[in-house]
């Protein structure tokens, strides 16, 4: 099947202005009428749901935490973009529109980039309205600073707290209406499948993570803002509970899968310690304006990084990447550490380089540093132990984020009518690599700013009250996810579910991860479907259903990832080509880096659930380019 992005026709500046004009609109009465289901409750779905219930739509919204202010979202650092030019250095709605494109590698739809990049402003406006703390100058305008893929400073900041901050002027928004009875709030619920009935999305079923009581709510649209799936390589910068099971269960039900196979490694993170560890931890990439990385020149030169004099350091992305230095992009930065690590350059355990502050701390000040990134100098000794003033950071890359997800159409819409996905759930707008601080710029565009227009045109296509919790679709749904408890509790046997998470981490770093190959990527499709059958066959899930049980959780996840993998193994071998993210060694210039093929691959890839452990269906969205010419991805 071609799949259809139902990306608007006309002048690229214009597509969103019109689309909007001719959506359809639910009059203020009729909006009462309708309630709307929100799962996941960071940037993109707090967002939404405030939104949504200010324009007088019920809402009922879902997050496994025990708090929806407690989502993932509030991890985030170093900040968000916008055009907004304040810093007037030659930044534009266009050049930002660009340098997205260029920086995801030329594999997104034009129309969602440009649109994101107009938004972008809005959101800014938006969050200084709820009184988001934004770093200001002197004159008490917004500061800005640079991330990596870009020649301008457009990231808006709050030291090293940016998600934690925004996070909490979208949760004043959506209190507001929880207070106002519009919100209706499920914290510690874990949707763990989609109800379709007729077939378009109409409820969820959820498992309540304190009593076990498995149950079903209706609605007349659902939103999917759960997150990404980069837990499937176990050690991640990701919180341990982010998971792909919202999204693969929506998946089983019929939902496409887009381009699983684009995962983020980021550059600067404090390197692996051994398997005690549950989670990896990022240190921003804001500090890569002030932080110069390098390594010795030498191999084995384990002398402490002050003994180690200028002429026998190297600074590789200062030299490779001279037009850019330490701002390469994260999938360029991550693969230069590799490649100076691989050659026995590396630092600490030989994971490792330098990031290192001497040189802004004597030019500025360490008071000046201490007051752009002392929250993450603090954390960082907290961790380490190490006085990151006194000496260089440690830093490693590590799985971040994901650019896949469900595949959407421009309203944000999969193909299953009624089922809107936004944020990291969606694979929309970062293509095959995400620039530093859109994250959050997209998590808020969709939520605040695009959603609430286009689930209102299909809306208003479709009745109220449609489906009942008390309907057959319903009671099957509850069913199965009620066989699936039972089927973890019984298999009663003798690893845990963290031996096999483990397990699946370590074949997805080593065959899919930041360097793949053919001959990698069918190792783990040998290896993958025999783990996931000696999961069901010896995984040991203590406790019981009825009552809190976070083994049966993480079991639940595990055994979503086990099944994930594999497609996301499957998608990086279907695509012969190296492309952001997605690196295959067999597709390199001389110099190591990507080689892409346009005319095989420029497309979305969507794959259609065939069943576990049988090939899924592919479906192709091509990728036209009529605004930028593709070109090689050059920092140089």
């Amino acid at each position: 099947m071609i799949l259809d992005g139902k990306c608007p026709s006309g002048p690229l500046a214009d597509k969103w202005d019109n689309h909007r004009r001719d959506l359809k609109l639910v009059n203020p009465a009729n909006k009462r009428k309708y309630t709307i289901l929100v799962v996941g409750t960071g940037l993109a779905g707090a967002s939404a749901a405030a939104t949504l219930a200010e324009l007088g739509y019920n809402v009922e919204a879902f997050c496994y935490q025990d708090s929806p202010r407690r989502a993932h979202s509030i991890a985030a650092q170093g900040g968000i973009n916008a055009a907004k030019n304040y810093p007037n250095d030659g930044d534009s709605i266009f050049r930002l529109f660009h340098d997205t494109i260029k920086g995801g590698d030329f594999r997104a739809r034009e129309a969602n980039v440009y649109r994101l990049a107009q938004i972008s402003n809005n959101i800014i406006d938006q969050c200084v309205a709820q009184g988001v703390p934004f770093a200001r100058d002197y004159a008490g305008y917004l500061e800005n600073r640079s991330f990596g893929g870009a020649q301008v400073s457009r990231t808006f900041f709050a030291r090293g707290q940016t998600g934690q901050q925004l996070l909490l002027g979208a949760y004043q928004a959506f209190s507001r209406q929880v207070q106002a009875g519009k919100i209706r709030v499920h914290a510690r619920t874990e949707m763990l499948d989609l109800v379709v009935v007729d077939g378009e999305a109409k409820g969820i079923t959820v498992r309540d993570l304190v009593t076990g009581e498995i149950r079903c709510h209706a609605g007349d649209a659902v939103v999917l803002a759960s997150g990404g799936y980069v837990n499937v390589y176990n050690l991640s910068t990701n919180a341990m509970g982010s998971s792909v099971t919202a999204a693969w269960r929506a998946h089983k039900k019929g939902a496409y899968f887009a381009n699983p196979c684009y995962t983020q490694i980021h550059p600067t993170c404090i390197p692996v310690t051994g398997d005690h560890q549950s989670k990896l931890t990022l240190m921003s990439e804001s500090l890569r304006n002030d932080g110069r990385i390098w390594v010795p020149k030498n191999k084995g030169d384990q002398r402490p990084a002050q003994q180690i004099p200028e002429d026998e350091r190297d600074y590789y992305l200062e030299r490779k990447y001279p037009s850019f230095g330490n701002l390469a992009p994260r999938d360029i930065a991550s693969r230069a550490a590799k490649q100076a690590c691989d050659a026995g350059l590396g630092v600490g355990s030989g994971r490792g380089v330098y990031l290192d502050f001497t040189d802004a701390i004597e030019r500025l000040g360490e008071d000046t540093i201490r007051a752009r990134y002392g929250n993450l100098f603090d954390m960082y000794q907290r961790i380490t132990g190490e006085n990151a003033y006194q000496q260089p950071m440690r830093i490693y890359p590590a799985l971040h984020y994901a650019m896949g997800g469900l595949w959407v159409d421009y309203n944000l819409q999969s193909n299953l009518p009624g089922l809107f996905v936004l944020g990291e759930a969606n694979f929309s707008d970062h293509g095959a690599n995400r620039l530093g601080a859109s994250a959050l710029m997209q998590g808020l565009a969709d939520g605040y700013f695009i959603a609430p227009y286009t689930i209102a045109d299909y809306l208003a296509r479709t009745e109220p009250g449609k489906a009942s919790s008390k309907d057959d679709e319903f009671r099957d749904s509850a069913a199965q996810v009620e066989g699936l408890t039972n089927k973890l509790l019984a298999v009663n046997g003798r690893k845990t579910v963290n031996d096999f998470h483990r397990e699946l981490g370590h074949i997805m770093w080593e065959d899919v991860g930041m360097a793949r190959s053919e001959e990698s990527l069918r190792n783990a499709l040998e290896k993958i479907p025999a783990l996931r059958e000696e999961f069901w066959n010896n995984v040991r899930v203590p406790g019981n259903g009825a009552d809190l049980n976070q083994e049966l959780e993480k079991a639940g996840r595990v055994a979503d990832y086990l099944e994930f993998g594999e497609l996301l193994a499957r998608d990086a071998l279907n695509r012969d080509e190296s492309c952001g993210g997605h690196f295959r060694v067999e597709h390199q210039t001389e110099d190591g880096e990507a080689v892409r093929k346009d005319d095989q691959y420029s497309y979305v890839a969507a794959w259609e659930y065939g069943g576990t452990g049988k090939t899924p269906q592919l479906h192709k969205e091509p990728l036209t380019f009529e605004n930028i010419e593709l070109a090689v991805r050059s920092y140089k």
